[in-house]
Order: C-alpha cells, then sequence, then structure tokens
C-alpha cells in the first residue's frame, strides 16, 4: 500500500511545483519522510516542519498512535529565477511490479548506462532506495555498497 500513497506524493509535488505553490503538505510516514529529508538533504526543497492539517506546529508536538492520522509533512517547495526546481517525480517501482536494484546495477545507472530496463541517471536527477540502511539516494546506496528497491525519481533545476 505504500508505493500507492507515494505515487500520490510524486504527484503532488510535482503538480505544485508547475503550480508555483509556496507550501504544500502530504501525509505523514517514515517512507514520506525518508524521500523529503533526502530532497531537502540534495536541495530540491527548502523547508521541512511537521504540523496538523491545520498547518505546521508553531511548538513541537510528540507524534503518537491517538495523533498519527492527523500528522501531515509541511514542505516549502524551492523556485530559481521564477522556475521551480522540482521539475519532474515518477514512481520507479509500481506496485505491481517492484523494482529492486544489487550493487552493480545501480553503479551502472549513475554512470549512465540503461540497467533492467531502468533510465540512466541524468545530472540534476535524483533516485531513492529503500535499502537496509533506510531511505537512501542511489549516490549515498554505492557510497555505503547497499543496493534496495527502487522508489522514486526526481528531475531537479540545476
Amino acid at each position: 500500500m505504500s508505493l500507492h500513497n507515494l505515487s500520490y506524493v510524486c504527484s503532488h509535488l510535482k503538480n505544485c511545483s508547475m503550480a508555483r505553490v509556496p507550501i504544500t503538505s502530504i501525509q505523514y510516514t517514515k517512507l514520506h519522510l525518508g524521500i523529503i529529508l533526502g530532497l531537502y538533504r540534495h536541495g530540491a526543497i527548502s523547508h521541512v516542519q511537521l504540523g496538523s492539517r491545520k498547518g505546521p506546529d508553531t511548538e513541537p508536538v510528540q507524534v503518537t498512535s491517538e495523533n498519527i492520522s492527523t500528522r501531515r509533512l509541511w514542505v516549502t517547495l524551492k523556485y530559481y529565477n521564477a522556475e521551480p526546481v522540482l521539475k519532474n517525480a515518477l514512481l520507479e517501482s509500481k506496485p505491481s511490479k517492484k523494482k529492486t536494484m544489487k550493487l552493480p546495477g545501480l553503479k551502472r545507472l549513475i554512470e549512465g548506462y540503461w540497467t533492467e530496463n531502468t533510465k540512466p541517471l541524468d545530472p540534476g536527477d535524483l533516485l531513492f532506495l529503500r535499502t537496509d540502511k533506510g531511505i537512501l539516494e542511489a549516490r549515498e546506496a554505492v557510497e555505503l555498497q547497499r543496493g534496495g528497491q527502487l522508489l522514486c525519481r526526481f528531475t531537479s533545476l540545476r
């Protein structure tokens, strides 16, 4: 079920950036948090804050089993010269067909070669994987010598 939600997040972020929306919210899950923090680390978004359906929290609120359904991740999108930094977002693994890639294939993908029916990474592309070390960007996964399940690809303005 998490890939269904991730496809919603990808299309939502793409649509918001193309519509020049400055801030948006997505459902709070560990998977979404990992992807959003990865986008933040790589400069595709400018700010992330935990909040409720009404807006970002002004003071920290502990996430519990009672309030987990109301928690949202508030994401501030980044723009450069009035153009969105986040250009495109695509789901790599589908709910019906999950793509996994081992380290040698991942290295070839980063080097610019088609691998296992997966388009190579262009400059500015971010490819996120689910590994045993958590959610990692493809280059981080190669650095840590890890393969994993391909999740989604983001194209950013570089």
